[in-house]
């Protein structure tokens, strides 16, 4: 019997890789891999809907669950997570200390509604400043920006401006025309050692050690989705994609473990694995939507909190429902 084939767009990481070799198939379909970066593949999912099977960016999903227009379903598979105080650039004369300074501050994002940004708002929250504290810019990062991704009807306290021209994001840092740049990706200035650019937090390592055991959040930047009609033509499909995406990575983790031959470029990486498992009690990277139900809810506030979200979406509102019981 020929089985369904279904192409899936996303990222290449060692949690998608073992999919598109063929080590790990889909009960009942036939999976073809196109990778790419989450930039384009997020703008042909959210504005073409050309692709079936798609890494998502959380937060643009949250946006369209909320509004009624989201042309995907999402399964509890977290392609991307990141920790996001890396992100957040300052200038060195600007007296920031920590993100209570950025009160009244004028801030840089290259989209407004990216879940990096997001994930950074809803720190700041939790230091008293709030959406609407902030001059917020949109614009390329080291080259003119397109604006973002989906549209946004954002309320009218939200002060956010797009770049015109051949304005770019770090360009405005070094002329003191921002205070600072929240980006995952890293200005130019930054990378030459511009003394005017720095990191808010030095000891990056330190800064996300302590979050995670304050809060528990790895934060969750992507995810796997299905578009609605394929879901629907094929309702067994969600279920099994999340089974096998979870055995990719869990096959992934036990070759990081492994110190015959090491899997991965990196002389010490076994044993930063190690460590990695006692920080998080066995599961550095957890699927499954029970297991992140408090980390989604966390992510749904935030996005009302800072306008994006026209409602407050219930967290089981974004799976299918056939994942939801689902665990890896």
């Amino acid at each position: 019997m020929n089985l369904p084939e279904f192409t899936v767009t996303c990222v290449a990481t060692d949690r998608t890789r073992s999919l598109a070799t063929g080590e790990v198939a889909v009960d009942g379909a036939v999976l073809r891999f196109r990778f790419g970066e989450p930039e384009a593949i997020f703008r042909a999912a959210l504005n073409d809907a050309t692709a079936e099977i798609t890494e998502l960016s959380m937060s643009s999903h949250i946006v369209t669950t909320a509004r009624g227009d989201a042309k995907y379903v999402a399964m509890p598979v977290f392609l991307s997570r990141a920790f996001r105080h890396s992100a957040i650039f300052v200038r060195s004369d600007s007296g920031i200390a920590g993100l209570a300074d950025l009160k009244g501050r004028r801030i840089g994002v290259p989209e407004y509604q990216q879940t990096a940004a997001m994930w950074v708002r809803g720190m700041m929250l939790g230091e008293g400043v709030k959406a609407s504290d902030v001059s917020w810019f949109v614009g390329g990062l080291n080259a003119p920006g397109v604006g973002e991704r989906i549209a946004l009807s954002l309320p009218d306290e939200i002060d956010v401006r797009t770049l015109s021209g051949s304005d770019t994001l770090d360009r405005m840092l070094c002329d003191g025309r921002l205070d600072a740049i929240v980006s995952p990706r890293i200005p130019e200035s930054f990378q030459r050692n511009d003394s005017r650019i720095r990191r808010l937090y030095p000891d990056l390592r330190a800064a996300e050690l302590a979050y995670y055991r304050e809060t528990g959040f790895f934060p969750i930047m992507h995810t796997l989705a299905v578009r609605k009609d394929v879901a629907a033509a094929y309702p067994a499909l969600p279920a099994a994609l999340f089974r096998a995406f979870s055995r990719a990575k869990r096959d992934r983790f036990d070759e990081m473990a492994m110190r015959n031959v090491l899997r991965v470029s990196l002389p010490w990486s076994a044993y930063d694995y190690a460590d990695t498992l006692e920080i998080t009690n066995g599961d550095p990277w957890p699927y499954g939507f029970e297991r992140n139900r408090a980390e989604l809810e966390a992510m749904t506030g935030f996005m009302v909190a800072d306008g994006t979200a026209v409602r407050k979406v219930e967290p089981e509102e974004l799976f299918h429902p056939s994942t939801l019981s689902l665990d890896d």
